[in-house]
């Protein structure tokens, strides 16, 4: 009998963060999963970990990949389970009952999506607050005319509708993914306001590293999906709240640090 839940892991060199995630997964009590961890050749105590994590129904592949959708594409092949959930290197479950939630909305109706909310966490574990755009209630394709209005992280696919990420984009194929997904899902069910997960937002991290060339290449996708000049006229209006959002953040990390 296949799992309610394939949950995926992508790792690489990340000893210093898998731990949160290993032991989020651990606590939950829904045990209607199955654990997936697609590594890409670590060289610290990253494996050490995972192998020593005691997760039970837990397969482990290490391997050179060619980036991080690559080793995505990975996870969702080597999947069993009726939903797909990445949580990767550093993310976490808020709490032991994220599963049950999302196990008890799969039981309500036939979902293709179930997704919740997010909260923002830095490297010490201190939440930041929640991400500058939130989860609606009811979600379609054409809420992400918005931007990424569900954290990747907290948007768990019928495993049957998740086609591969498109490696033409190397830093916001999960975006697109989404898209994708949400055009071809019969129904989207929402868990709540209660936060899903904790994002990990690392300083020096692959999004901070590259955020102009991500942001170009979203505004591509965009384009693609939702018309070049409706999409430019939305920019124009996201640029205030791009600034407001640089703000709140930089205030919020520098009073963690104090």
């Amino acid at each position: 009998m296949k799992p309610l839940f394939s949950i995926i892991t992508v790792t690489y060199n990340a000893a210093e963060v898998i731990g949160r995630t290993l032991d989020s997964i651990k606590l939950q009590r829904c045990g209607d999963y199955e654990y997936v961890v697609i590594d890409g050749a670590s060289t610290d105590g990253t494996l050490s970990q995972v192998e020593a994590s005691g997760i039970s129904n837990m397969r482990i592949v290490s391997e050179r990949d060619n980036g991080l959708y690559d080793a995505m594409n990975k996870g969702l092949r080597e999947a069993r389970g009726e939903y797909v959930i990445f949580l990767n290197a550093g993310d976490a479950f808020t709490a032991s009952d994220a599963l049950d939630r999302l196990a008890a909305k799969a039981a309500e109706g036939d979902y293709d999506i179930l997704y919740g909310q997010t909260q923002l966490v830095d490297e010490a574990g201190h939440v930041l607050g929640g991400r500058h755009l939130a989860a609606p209630p009811v979600l379609t394709a054409a809420s992400f005319k918005q931007g990424m209005v569900v954290c990747h992280q907290a948007f768990v696919v019928r495993r049957m509708i998740a086609s591969q990420y498109d490696l033409n984009y190397r830093f916001s194929s999960d975006y697109e993914w989404c898209i994708r997904c949400l055009r071809q899902s019969r129904g989207n069910g929402y868990v709540g306001e209660k936060p899903l997960v904790n994002f990990l937002v690392a300083a020096g991290g692959t999004t901070e590293r590259h955020r102009w060339a991500s942001l170009r290449e979203r505004f591509g996708i965009m384009c693609r999906y939702y018309g070049f000049i409706p999409t430019a006229i939305r920019h124009l209006l996201f640029v205030p709240r791009f600034l407001r959002e640089k703000r709140r953040m930089k205030k919020v990390i520098r009073e963690n640090t104090r």
